[in-house]
């Protein structure tokens, strides 16, 4: 194993998550290290949990066994935090990787964040906001393993980007890492606007089905996007019509 290499604590909220999603995961995970802690947690009694016993032992993940002590509460979720704030004080490990739908994972993240740790979140649409948005990088797990869209379909996909226009979060969070970025021309590096984007908020283009930031930015139809050599530059379309005025 490399030594460099990041180790990522890959913990399972099997209650809400998906397990026919967990190879595509997996192999998210895999760009930002090695799982060396794969856990999932759950009543592995209950019938609910079949079809992530049958993916547990191909992909190595370690069933994490709670009891529902009591109705309407989850075990679980405790056992997961306990777990995360153990491997968190040990030091074992460089980051984590929470898959579930459930915002009562918030706190957990934020804390995680506090030392320093990334954290790569997966989970469904349904997944509240306040999770999404506290995660390093959250990926909706629907558009894992399907076509993103291509800059060619993007760029006659009006009605696409009218529904990407209409997210004003989205346009707003672009638009501001624009401005910060950009130089007195108002053109900015895309690796720049990325960096400022990934500090305010977590924002994965596949989300929204795009393969890459650029083509997403230029799904919306906003912002004016040109490539120099390996380099992609950024201007908001608004600074340009000040400029020509």
């Amino acid at each position: 194993m490399n030594s460099d290499e990041k180790h990522i604590a890959l913990l399972i909220d099997a209650d809400n998550a998906p397990a026919s999603k967990v190879d595509v995961i997996l192999a998210e995970v895999a760009k930002h290290g090695v799982a060396n802690v794969r856990r999932a947690y759950g009543d592995w009694k209950s019938p609910q949990l079949q079809q992530w016993e049958a993916v547990l032992h191909p992909y190595a993940i370690r069933p994490m066994q709670q009891f529902a002590y009591s109705a309407g509460k989850n075990a679980s979720d405790m056992a997961m935090v306990i777990d995360a704030m153990d491997l968190l004080q040990s030091g074992s490990v460089d980051g984590f990787a929470l898959v579930s739908s459930d915002a009562d994972f918030t706190p957990l993240v934020m804390r995680i964040l506090a030392d320093g740790l990334k954290v790569y979140g997966f989970g469904e649409r349904k997944t509240p906001e306040p999770f999404v948005n506290a995660c390093s990088l959250f990926t909706y797990v629907e558009g894992l393993g399907q076509p993103p869209v291509s800059p060619e379909a993007a760029s006659g996909g009006e009605v696409d980007s009218k529904k990407l226009r209409s997210d004003t979060r989205l346009v707003l969070l672009i638009r501001n890492a624009v401005e910060a970025a950009s130089g007195d021309d108002g053109w900015a590096h895309l690796s720049s606007v990325g960096a400022h984007i990934s500090n305010q908020a977590s924002l994965d283009p596949r989300n929204y089905g795009y393969r890459k930031l650029s083509d997403l930015i230029e799904g919306i139809g906003l912002f004016d996007l040109k490539r120099e050599q390996l380099r992609v530059m950024v201007r908001d379309r608004r600074t340009a019509l000040r400029t020509a005025t």
